[in-house]
């Protein structure tokens, strides 16, 4: 009987043999350049749970032929750290390279993740983290600029037939398992190979020298339920559902999907952060009030915690979904945006520019400028070459 799960001897060994990620593997792409050019470069990968992010830092550490130390921040504290660093310097005096790869890196808090600073900083670790959730928000800044977030997306359907198949061939079960079982088993995983890879196992083991159906996948997944998956296609396709339905004006609809997020576990920050970008982006200048609800509702949620929150969150899609819509500042914001990427060598014109000496008064820095509430110069407040661009509708 072999011990070791069959995720576990199935994982990659090097970038040739993963499958999907095809935006971040191959020819050009980042992950491929950075091995080819053999300089290791300090990431975090951004992704659902059963993505590839642990085998994408074990093969990366075993491109540049470096010691690799795993951590979990669930589970590790403040002397697993000091212990990697010391490692890290007996590594250092050996001419070897240390690989730290921190798991849920954001459950980490300020501190410890301030601690990893100075030696990430000076080379003497090369930091690989994995996240869940949005690094924006859940890594510190400091060492979220010393690092490059590598998006790692969840599995297609097709993806995962291809990991079962192999598994299959490897088990040397391909034969006792039909196509609709493998399909179901595929649909059931929600783009999570580590979870299709654990089903399938216990099928095998279900199903003896036999057949591995349909039936024998739904007992050997228990009580899970195919359609919703929190880190799957579940969450992005409910998510977005519920952002179309406050759209909408659909209050029973977002009702609807905010309670199935929140029945499959769904982060409630995460909602209510998405509430949050909703009401600058799609009601905006409409409602003046709902991003000041929205960030009070993501305050509430933070401090409280469920099952409570729940009562805030309904609350909160209630009131945004029947609020007045607007995209004015949204559009204005992408039309500023694309102008300044398209203009950005052009001069500040030279009367909006400070003269804090006498001679830049007389080049005419600032010239006609009165320090006077509602003062409006009668000139182009934009470069002369793009003077009569409108960027905000009225």
């Amino acid at each position: 009987m072999n011990r070791v799960p069959l995720a576990e001897r199935m994982r990659p060994t090097s970038l040739d043999e993963v499958i999907g990620q095809d935006e971040i593997i191959g020819e050009g792409k980042i992950l491929t350049e950075i091995v080819k050019k053999g300089e290791p470069v300090n990431l975090i990968f951004w992704g659902p749970p059963g993505t590839g992010k642990t085998t994408l830092a074990r093969i990366l550490a075993k491109e540049y032929k470096a010691d690799f130390v795993e951590l979990s921040a669930v589970t590790s504290g403040k002397k697993d750290i000091e212990a990697v660093v010391e490692r890290a310097r007996q590594n250092w005096n050996l001419q070897i390279r240390t690989v730290l790869f921190v798991d849920e890196i954001h459950r980490f808090n300020k501190a410890q993740q301030d601690a990893f600073l100075p030696h990430v900083e000076s080379g003497l670790i090369i930091l690989i983290g994995a996240t869940t959730e949005n690094p924006s928000f859940e890594v510190i800044s400091p060492l979220l600029s010393r690092s490059r977030v590598v998006v790692v997306k969840h599995l297609s359907r097709d993806d995962i037939l291809k990991v079962i198949e192999r598994a299959l061939k490897a088990e040397k079960a391909s034969r006792r398992m039909d196509k609709s079982a493998r399909e179901y088993l595929a649909e059931l995983s929600g783009g999570d190979a580590r979870s299709a890879l654990g089903d399938l196992e216990l099928s095998l083991s279900l199903a003896g020298a036999g057949k591995i159906t349909v039936e024998i996948v739904k007992e050997a997944a228990g009580r899970k339920v195919p359609g919703y998956d929190k880190a799957g296609d579940g969450h992005y396709d409910n998510i977005s559902a519920f952002i179309k339905s406050m759209r909408g004006g659909d209050v029973d609809a977002a009702l609807y999907y905010l309670a199935r997020m929140v029945e499959a576990g769904e982060d409630p920050k995460f909602i209510a952060r998405r509430m949050t970008i909703f009401a600058s982006e799609d009601i905006g200048l409409a409602a003046n009030g709902g991003l000041n609800m929205a960030v009070a509702c993501f305050q509430a949620v933070e401090r409280i915690g469920m099952p409570e929150s729940g009562l805030i969150l309904a609350h909160t899609v209630v009131a945004l979904t029947k609020s007045k819509k607007s995209r004015k500042t949204t559009d204005a914001w992408y039309k500023a945006q694309d102008l300044a990427k398209k203009s950005m060598g052009l001069p500040v014109p030279i009367h909006l520019r400070n003269a804090p000496t006498k001679l830049m008064r007389d080049l005419g820095f600032g010239k006609g400028q009165k320090w006077e509430a509602g003062f409006h110069l009668d000139k182009s407040y934009l470069p002369d070459e793009i003077s009569g661009q409108k960027i905000f509708e009225e």
